[in-house]
């Protein structure tokens, strides 16, 4: 048997009665990804093919390759990107969220507050 440990997280909270949902999400070469988005928990993933480009409010975008993982802690915390790093092949990766009952598991963020919290982002 081999053990390997990808990450290790303390997650901030975990919302009350909140259930798991395992997902795998593709995005062909080039896909921008979902827009600036929230997740009403804390979400876990690993990129199973390609390269993912990962940002999250107040922390600069890093590419995340096949192999490595990522996490974001949810709540309020904007998850400005999750698109593909190349142009030349898909990324491939699945995610585990832990979701609140009665939320969705994915709250897009409207323009308005994209503008309002722009000094949040965090340049390379």
């Amino acid at each position: 048997m081999s053990l390997t440990v990808l990450q290790e997280a303390q997650p901030p909270f975990i919302p009350e009665g909140a259930h798991a949902m395992t997902i795998v999400i593709e995005y062909p070469p080039g896909d921008p990804g979902t827009p600036p988005h929230r997740h009403p928990g804390p979400a876990f993933g690993y990129v199973l093919e390609g390269e993912m480009v990962f940002e999250l409010e107040g922390a600069p975008p890093r590419v995340v390759r096949a192999g490595e993982a990522f996490w974001e802690p949810g709540g309020d915390v904007i998850h400005y990107q999750d698109g593909n790093n190349r142009d030349d092949v898909p990324v491939r990766f699945t995610v585990t969220m832990l979701c609140e009952p009665g939320k969705p598991m994915v709250d897009l963020v409207a323009e308005e507050e994209l503008r309002a919290k722009g000094w949040t982002r965090t340049k390379k």
